[in-house]
């Protein structure tokens, strides 16, 4: 039967010692263990070890050891149990390893879906400008169950939402960019769609936002997008000319009142 022969401490980190032992043939270096695994384990100097607690104390030090590096990847941020599981994985740590370290951290309460959702949740609310429908995708992707996802959308209200998507509105809708109301309220909504807000969400925010323009900007738009129009159809004559020109223009969300005395200036060939 083995017996511990020597006990040290490790030069480069101070929790892990080293265990010699005696087989009977002379002092061989066994094993190293953490500090909780040697006063578990209560090993000591003169301490026979019989094959079956070799195996349990290794067994116990792994699982030690898969705690320690989950710590340390808690260190940074607040992790979802499958980014946990997904890390150890990665170490080459098996199943039933994971599992016990994942048993473990809960229990101390240093892993929690729910709560991780409420604080991704409030996380991308308050520095990104992402709708509930983009963050349920993110949170989905780490592994977080439906009902914990629900749970922490419920920190992002839909006033909260509409205030949001109203704010990023406000902002595109004071860059005039030469398109005309309609067209630019729709690449907004389209924005807004993008980023995951619903559709009532945009309609509402979209109706407390100002996207007036005056007559005159309106007309420069226009102005804008029909060089560009005639540029591409100017080819065409007559009829077929005036009518591919109306379409594109129309479809760009100006009035037909407005694109039929455009039609008729001299400012298409400046």
């Amino acid at each position: 039967m083995a017996v511990i022969t020597k006990i040290t401490t490790q030069k480069k980190n101070k929790d892990r010692f080293n265990i010699y032992i005696d087989k009977g043939s002379g002092e061989e270096f066994w094993a190293s263990v953490d500090a909780d695994v040697l006063i578990a384990f209560q090993l000591k100097k003169g301490r026979q070890l019989p094959e079956d607690e070799q195996a349990a104390i290794l067994s116990e030090d792994h699982k030690k050891q898969a705690f320690n590096k989950a710590l340390n990847y808690l260190s940074y941020r607040m992790r979802a149990v499958k980014e946990i599981k997904d890390y150890l994985k990665k170490n080459e740590y098996p199943s039933e390893v994971i599992d016990s370290v994942i048993d473990k951290l809960s229990s101390y309460g240093y892993v929690d879906d729910t709560e991780f959702a409420k604080m991704f949740v409030r996380s991308r609310k308050n520095t990104t400008t992402k709708g509930p429908l983009v963050i349920h995708q993110e949170l989905h992707a780490k592994g977080v169950s439906s009902g914990d996802i629900q749970k922490g959308l419920n920190e992002y209200p839909l006033q909260e939402q509409i205030e949001a998507a109203k704010k990023f509105a406000e902002k595109k809708a004071m860059h005039k960019n030469r398109a005309s109301q309609k067209e630019q309220k729709q690449k907004i909504a389209t924005q807004l769609m993008q980023k995951g807000f619903s559709k009532e969400v945009i309609e509402e925010a979209l109706r407390e936002v100002s996207f007036s323009s005056s007559e005159e900007e309106e007309r420069d738009a226009l102005i804008h997008q029909a060089r560009k129009a005639h540029r591409k159809y100017k080819k065409y004559a007559g009829f077929d000319y005036e009518r591919r020109m109306k379409q594109y223009l129309y479809a760009k969300g100006f009035s037909f009142s407005l694109i039929e005395e455009i039609m008729h200036s001299e400012d298409l060939e400046q």
